[in-house]
C-alpha cells in the first residue's frame, strides 16, 4: 500500500516538474532569442547589453522585495490548508497577501521611478542607466500581484497558470524587445537599452491580465471547507504568519539578487578605476564598464538554461514537501528531496562540462558580433553546478520550515563576494574575471551551509559512488568526446555546424554513459514520466536486467 501511495504522489510531483521544465525551457529559449537579436543589432553590442542589464539589476532588487519570495510562501501556506480540507483558510491567506503585496509593489514602483537618477549617478556612476530604470518601474506592482496569483495556484498543485503566464510574458517580451530596439536604431545606446526594457513592462501588465481572468474562473471552492484554527485568526495575525515566512525567504532571494547588483555596481566602478590610467575620458571608461557588464549578462543568459530546468525541482519541492510533512509522511518528503538533489546533478553536470569544452565556439555561434568572454563563461559554468544544487536544497529548506538558513548563507557569501570583487576587479590583469571568481566562492559558501542544515532535518541518502562519482565520470567522458569531436568536425565545417554537431554528439554520448554506468536505478527511472515503458525498453535491449536492479 505504501509503495502504491508513493508511486502516485511521485507521479503527481514529477508531472508538476515536467510542466515547469517545459515552461522554463521555452522561456529561456525565447530569452536567448531576443538577447541574441538585440545584442547583434548595430549600435547595441556588449555595451548596450551592459546598460540593459545594469538598470535591470536595480529593478530586480526592488522586485525581490515586493514579490520574489511570495510564490513559495503562498504555495506553502495554501497547500497546508488544502491538505487538511480548509479551503476557506487558503482563500483568506490569498486575499490578505494580495492586498498587502499590491500596496508594497505600488510603493516600490513609485520609489524606483523617482529615485532612478540618484541611483544611476551615485551608485552605478553611469547616469544614463536611469532611463532603463524609469521604464521598468511601473512593472513592479504588477509583478507583485502576479506573484501572489502564482503562489495561490501552485499551492493547489496546479502549475499550469504559472507555466502559461511566464511563457506568455517571455513571448511578448521577446517580440516587443526586438521591435522596440529595431525602432531605435541610430539613437544612443542607452536609449536602445531603455526601449528594450520598456517591452518588459508591457509584457508583465498583459500577463497579469491573463492571471486575473484565470483566477476569476478557477477560484477555490469554499462551500465544503472544514473548520480549522485559521478561522479564529484576524487578518493582522494571518499577515504576521505570511510575513514570518516570507521575510526570511525574501531576504535570501534579496541577497541572491544583491549578488548581481554587487557585480553591476563594483564592475561599473572598479573597471573605471582599473582603466583610469589607460583611458583618460570618462565616456570611454563608462563604455568599458558597460561592455564588461554586458559580458556578465551574456554569460548569465547562457548558464540560466540548465538552472531553469533545475528550478522546476526547487519550485515543485516546496508544496510537495510541505504537503507530505503536513500529513506526517516523512518518508515521501525524504524521497522527493533525495531524488531532486540527484536529478539536479544529473541535469547540470553535463551542461557545465559541455559549456567548458565549447565556451568560445558557443559564444561565437550565438553572438557573432560580440563573442568575448569565454574565460568568464567557463568559470561561471563551474559555479552553475553549485548554484543548481543550492536551488534544490533551498526548496527543501523552505518545505521543512528552515527558510532563514538560505538567507544566512547568502548573506555571508555576499559579504565575501563584495570584498573579493573590490580586490580582484580593480586589478587590470584580472578585471572582469574577478567577478566570476568571487561568484564561485559565494556559491561554495551557500552550498556548504545549506547542505549541512538540510541533511540534519531530512536524510537525503546521498551515496558517494552512485550519486556523485558515476555522474561525474559520465559528464567528464562526454566532455572529452565533445571537445575532440568539435575539433575534428571543425577541420571540415564552419563553427556553427561544428558546434551544433558537437552538442548533439555530447547529448547522445552522455545518455549512453549514464545508462552503461548504471547511474540510474530502477527506482530512479520509475520516477520519470513513462518510466515503466522506458525501463521495459532498457530491459528488452539488455541494458538493464529485470529483477537485478536494486531499489535505493
Amino acid at each position: 500500500m505504501r509503495g502504491k501511495r508513493f508511486k502516485k504522489t511521485a507521479n503527481s510531483f514529477m508531472k508538476n516538474v515536467v510542466i515547469l521544465i517545459c515552461s522554463q525551457l521555452l522561456i529561456k529559449v525565447l530569452g536567448l532569442i531576443y538577447k541574441l537579436v538585440i545584442t547583434n543589432i548595430k549600435g547595441f553590442g556588449d555595451t548596450g547589453l551592459g546598460y540593459y542589464s545594469a538598470g535591470y539589476q536595480i529593478y530586480s532588487l526592488l522586485l525581490t522585495l515586493s514579490s520574489i519570495g511570495i510564490p513559495s510562501v503562498i504555495s506553502k501556506l495554501v497547500s497546508e490548508r488544502i491538505a487538511i480540507g480548509d479551503t476557506k483558510g487558503a482563500q483568506r491567506i490569498f486575499k490578505v497577501a494580495f492586498r498587502f503585496f499590491t500596496t508594497l509593489g505600488l510603493v516600490l514602483s513609485i520609489g524606483l521611478y523617482f529615485g532612478s537618477d540618484f541611483i544611476a549617478s551615485n551608485i552605478l556612476n553611469v547616469p544614463d542607466v536611469a532611463y532603463v530604470m524609469k521604464v521598468l518601474s511601473p512593472a513592479i506592482v504588477f509583478v507583485a500581484m502576479s506573484a501572489v496569483f502564482r503562489g495561490y495556484f501552485s499551492g493547489q498543485q496546479n502549475m499550469q497558470p504559472t507555466s502559461v503566464s511566464q511563457t506568455l510574458e517571455q513571448f511578448l517580451n521577446c517580440v516587443l524587445s526586438i521591435t522596440f530596439v529595431y525602432a531605435c536604431i541610430g539613437k544612443d545606446t542607452y536609449i536602445m537599452a531603455a526601449a528594450g526594457n520598456l517591452s518588459t513592462t508591457f509584457a508583465i501588465v498583459l500577463t497579469f491580465i491573463y492571471l486575473f481572468i484565470y483566477y476569476k474562473k478557477r477560484k477555490l471552492d469554499t462551500s465544503k471547507s472544514i473548520e480549522s484554527p485559521e478561522k479564529n485568526k484576524t487578518n493582522k495575525q494571518l499577515l504576521k504568519t505570511i510575513l514570518g515566512i516570507s521575510i526570511p525567504i525574501t531576504v535570501s532571494s534579496l541577497i541572491s539578487v544583491i549578488s548581481g547588483v554587487i557585480d553591476t555596481a563594483t564592475v561599473s566602478n572598479c573597471m573605471q578605476i582599473a582603466y583610469s590610467g589607460i583611458e583618460s575620458s570618462k565616456e570611454a571608461l563608462e563604455q568599458i564598464a558597460m561592455s564588461a557588464t554586458g559580458i556578465l549578462s551574456k554569460v548569465d543568459t547562457l548558464v540560466s538554461f540548465p538552472l531553469a530546468i533545475n528550478l522546476a525541482f526547487s519550485t515543485a519541492l516546496v508544496p510537495a514537501i510541505s504537503e507530505a510533512l503536513a500529513k506526517k509522511d516523512n518518508e515521501t518528503a525524504s524521497r522527493r528531496l533525495s531524488f531532486s538533489f540527484f536529478a539536479s546533478l544529473i541535469i547540470v553536470l553535463p551542461c557545465a562540462i559541455g559549456f567548458i569544452s565549447l565556451a568560445q565556439p558557443i559564444l561565437s555561434m550565438i553572438y557573432p558580433t560580440a563573442s568575448d568572454g569565454a574565460g568568464v563563461f567557463q568559470i561561471a559554468s563551474i559555479s552553475m553546478i553549485l548554484t543548481a544544487l543550492s536551488q534544490t536544497m533551498t526548496g527543501g529548506l523552505y518545505g521543512v520550515n528552515q527558510s532563514k538558513i538560505p538567507a544566512i548563507a547568502a548573506g555571508l557569501g555576499a559579504v565575501i563576494k563584495f570584498i573579493l570583487n573590490m580586490i580582484l576587479i580593480i586589478n587590470p590583469n584580472i578585471n572582469i574575471y574577478g567577478a566570476s571568481i568571487s561568484s564561485f566562492v559565494y556559491q561554495v559558501i551557500v552550498f556548504i551551509i545549506c547542505y549541512r542544515v538540510l541533511n540534519s532535518h531530512v536524510n537525503m541518502h546521498i551515496k558517494l559512488k552512485t550519486h556523485i562519482i558515476k555522474p561525474v565520470i559520465s559528464a567528464v567522458g562526454m566532455g572529452i568526446i565533445v571537445y575532440m569531436g568539435y575539433n575534428i568536425i571543425h577541420m571540415f565545417l564552419g563553427n556553427t555546424i561544428s558546434t551544433l554537431l558537437a552538442i548533439c554528439l555530447g547529448a547522445i554520448s552522455y545518455v549512453l554513459l549514464i545508462l552503461f554506468t548504471k547511474t540510474l536505478s530502477k527506482e530512479d527511472i520509475m520516477m520519470i514520466p513513462y518510466g515503466t515503458k522506458i525501463y521495459s525498453f532498457l530491459v528488452k535491449f539488455k541494458i538493464y536486467k529485470e529483477g537485478k536492479e536494486p531499489l535505493r
